[in-house]
């Protein structure tokens, strides 16, 4: 049976993620080690995501701004776990100027800079000494920022979109008079993550808050949306932050109250980046290459003319632009459809296979029949096969253009319920002892190896143990490359006894191997 891809999910999972991501044209390694070129196609994923991420964040009353790439060693030492957090992960510039020197070009020995500056991990203290400028009274608040950005983190092991040493992200930062406003900001904006995960990436989660030792560096509450992939391993897709007053004590970050006293503000912290792609490619992929939701899809309908060299093609041609321009005439998921007619000097089946695999939701295919026939032949991304022959379908032209975003939407409904289906089948919920998770997901395996079995996601009972307690659980977990995933927010009175200490469960927590 012909595939698009020369590797299977079952075979190789890895190395079909690698292929899928090279094949549908969506990124590539970068000279520098670690980073990735985000190519036309895997750049457009992204700027639809932004576009309607963006969309939903100011809905929520927040503003766009930017700060500096840099940051003054000096600010991220003010908070010291926040920089215990990222110390091992910070890349460091320490001069600024390049010398000819015995032939070679190297850092100035005379332009070391008075103190050296950290490349954005976060933008936290940055951002926390613009906020201690800019609020002066209990008015000034909420101050409610977002910035679209780039950032650096010094990875040892990168995969793209999943973990690079550099990733484009949106970073939140807000800061209030109370607990109570920031608490509710944090869980408002992990809301809008599980929102726009569930309805445009069509990527289920389970929203939920992390445990102590998974929480970001400084925070006293981290909350994430976690989602299945399709090798039953937990990406962790997003996360909003609740950082207390850590950040404002270490900078500063003071209004005057109605009673005219100082008070240290609350600050929150949530973003998103484009790991997300990578989300969608693990979620959504099959043998074929990748499914794109139509929602997110830089192309929804693309016609593949099929011309044979022979004076019928100008007629084909004619038929494909008309019915291009009808279809621009529709729209779906709030905008105009998105319709290209390949015309590409290519063979005719050659370019049907290459958007196959960047997984156009739509992809029509027009002869010399179905332009004298007034017919639209096509195939649906998501329904591709019919065992092992490809399914296409044959409708009349104005039926298929009039009927063109009910059947989008139709594919958008069907991918997520796809991927609903296989999160809610494979959390298993009768493990109760350590011994039985220890039986379930076997010897540990490494992260790339291939044809790992799938095991899902354990959801057991738990009684939120602290300090070398929690440590010995990491510990034990790790020995099968298992992690502390969330306690997700749906708490249904679930096991009665916590699965690692034996003493009544006061929650349900999420374990399971993740990226």
């Amino acid at each position: 049976m012909q595939r698009a891809l020369n590797v299977t999910r079952a075979d190789n999972f890895p190395e079909w993620y690698q292929a899928v991501v090279r094949d549908a044209d969506m990124a590539e390694n970068s000279p520098v080690r670690g980073c990735m070129v985000i190519k036309p196609w895997g750049y457009g994923v992204w700027e639809l995501i932004q576009a309607e991420l963006d969309r939903r964040i100011k809905a929520t009353g927040h503003e766009n701004c930017y700060f500096p790439l840099f940051v003054p060693l000096s600010f991220i030492a003010k908070e010291a776990e926040h920089v215990e957090g990222f110390a091992k992960e910070m890349a460091v510039v320490t001069h600024h100027r390049l010398k000819l020197i015995d032939g070679r070009l190297q850092p100035d020995p005379t332009a070391e800079l008075e103190e050296p500056l950290i490349v954005r991990p976060t933008s936290e203290t940055i951002i926390g000494d613009a906020f201690q400028r800019w609020i002066k009274s209990y008015r000034d608040l909420p101050l409610l920022i977002n910035q679209w950005a780039n950032v650096v983190r010094w990875e040892m092991r990168t995969r793209l979109f999943l973990r690079t040493s550099e990733f484009l992200w949106q970073e939140g930062h807000t800061a209030h008079a109370d607990r109570e406003d920031a608490m509710a900001e944090t869980l408002r904006m992990l809301e809008v993550y599980r929102a726009f995960s569930e309805e445009v990436l069509a990527m289920p989660v389970v929203a939920g808050e992390k445990p102590e030792n998974e929480r970001f560096p400084g925070a006293e509450n981290t909350f994430s949306i976690e989602a299945m992939m399709q090798d039953g391993k937990a990406l962790q897709a997003g996360t909003s932050h609740y950082l207390g007053q850590n950040f404002a004590k270490a900078q500063n970050i003071r209004f005057q109250t109605d009673k005219e006293d100082l008070a240290f503000c609350h600050t929150t912290s949530w973003g998103v980046s484009t790991r997300m792609v990578g989300g969608v490619i693990m979620t959504h992929g099959d043998d074929d290459g990748l499914r794109l939701p139509p929602a997110i899809a830089p192309r929804q309908i693309v016609i593949v003319p099929m011309l044979r060299d022979k004076p019928e093609d100008v007629e084909v041609l004619a038929y494909c632009d008309a019915l291009a321009a009808d279809l621009l005439k529709g729209s779906a998921f709030g905008a105009p459809l998105r319709v290209l007619v390949d015309k590409k000097p290519i063979r005719s089946a050659e370019k049907r296979w290459n958007w196959v695999r960047r997984g156009a939701p739509l992809i029509l295919e027009i002869g010399p029949r179905d332009a004298a026939g007034g017919q639209v032949t096509f195939m649906r991304r998501d329904q591709l096969r019919d065992g092992d022959r490809v399914r296409s379908q044959s409708e009349a032209r104005d039926a298929f253009v009039q009927g063109a975003p009910r059947r989008l939407a139709e594919i958008q409904a069907a991918l997520f319920a796809e991927a609903k289906a296989r999160l809610a089948d494979n959390i298993r919920t009768d493990i109760d002892t350590f011994e039985g998770l220890e039986a379930h997901f076997g010897a540990a395996v490494e992260d790339d190896e291939a044809g790992a079995a799938f095991k899902g996601w354990v959801r057991a009972g738990w009684s939120r143990p602290e300090g070398g307690e929690l440590e010995g659980v990491v510990e034990r977990l790790k020995a099968l490359k298992l992690t502390l995933r969330n306690a997700p927010m749906d708490q249904g009175g679930g096991a009665a006894r916590c699965i690692f200490t034996g003493r009544p469960a006061v929650e349900d927590i999420l374990i399971a191997r993740a990226y």
